[in-house]
């Protein structure tokens, strides 16, 4: 009696059944019924991942037609280079009296981004070593749901924090002059995008095989120099990315600026002074007040199409360092 194999979609590797015995039947490997739950789900996924890209699209083509208008009427170098933003004054329909330099908008953010940096990268690393490396089981149900805490607080909740709380809290200390500052809008921001930084980073350090701290512990490092030099430079590509996503959070935001850092359009660096940001700009003027075919009203498009390039240039970055600093295990 022989017996063989029939393998999926043609039988042996050869063209015909694979035998085991004298006989000549042969074992029926393929597919009898297919599962349909797997191509559902399989269909599923690539339809979300379509629609994703649709959006993205739709999103892009939704700011063209409005962007090129704009620059059919402003120069490029004015609008990248100026420094006197005037959009949303003189007469509504006259392109001749107004200034549409986006330099003040854009060093307003970027002064704002990296004072949310410099608070929100210390503490998220320091509270990511800490639930990674040193932290029990008791201290992380602890300050694991305070992080979730902070992430879920709306932020225009943050926004009226940092006029009420924080600004009169910085007066004691700095000279500024009323309740809007970049500082005091800067410093929320950071506290809004921390448990963005720690999350992901904890999740990137407690990634790295325990037998690399445990080599390190077998060389004679105690648990400082394993962390900063085993474990953090092992998961380095995570906590760039989780830095990079905290950069765009930031870049993006809007109610905090909107509402601590004030309206006053002015190029300045100082962060105790009032200023207004792009993602400001767009939330002040999109309110239905600007008219449709207006200056005022194709330059929300120009500003919205300059933020969406800034965060695609950072999201760009990221991916390069983390495909740079990657290590497999």
């Amino acid at each position: 009696m022989t017996t063989g194999i029939r393998r999926p979609g043609g039988g042996s590797p050869t063209g015909g059944s694979r035998p085991l015995g004298s006989s000549g039947a042969t074992i029926d490997l393929s597919r009898q019924h297919p599962r349909w739950g797997e191509r559902i789900i399989k269909i599923a996924l690539v339809g979300a991942a379509l629609l994703s890209v649709l959006i993205t699209v739709g999103i892009v083509f939704s700011l063209l037609a409005p962007t090129v208008t704009f620059f059919q009427n402003v120069s490029i170098v004015e609008f990248l280079f100026g420094t006197e933003w005037t959009a949303i004054f003189g007469a509504k329909f006259d392109w001749t009296d107004k200034s549409y330099g986006a330099l003040p908008l854009v060093t307003a953010t970027m002064v704002t981004t990296v004072i949310a940096l410099l608070v929100a990268v210390p503490l998220g690393l320091g509270v990511a070593m800490l639930l990674s490396e040193y932290a029990s089981s008791r201290l992380r149900s602890i300050v694991k749901p305070i992080l979730e805490v902070l992430a879920g607080i709306p932020t225009v909740v943050y926004g009226f924090f940092a006029i009420t709380v924080v600004t009169p809290l910085l007066q004691t200390f700095v000279d500024i002059n009323g309740l809007f500052s970049v500082l005091s809008a800067g410093l929320v921001m950071g506290f809004m995008i921390l448990p963005t930084v720690a999350s992901l980073s904890e999740d990137a350090m407690s990634a790295v095989p325990s037998a690399l701290r445990q080599g390190s512990y077998a060389l004679g490092a105690n648990r400082m120099k394993t962390t900063l030099r085993v474990v953090f430079p092992a998961a380095l590509s995570g906590i760039v990315a989780a830095i990079v996503l905290g950069i765009s959070r930031a870049v993006g935001e809007t109610m905090i600026v909107a509402i601590a850092a004030g309206n006053q359009v002015r190029l300045s660096l100082d962060p105790t002074e009032s200023a207004q940001t792009m993602t400001g700009f767009i939330a002040q003027v999109a309110t239905g007040d600007a008219p449709q075919g207006s200056p005022v009203y194709y330059s929300l498009f120009a500003i919205g199409s300059l933020l969406f390039l800034i965060t695609l240039v950072i999201n760009m970055i990221s991916i390069r360092l983390v495909r740079k600093y990657r290590q497999a295990y």
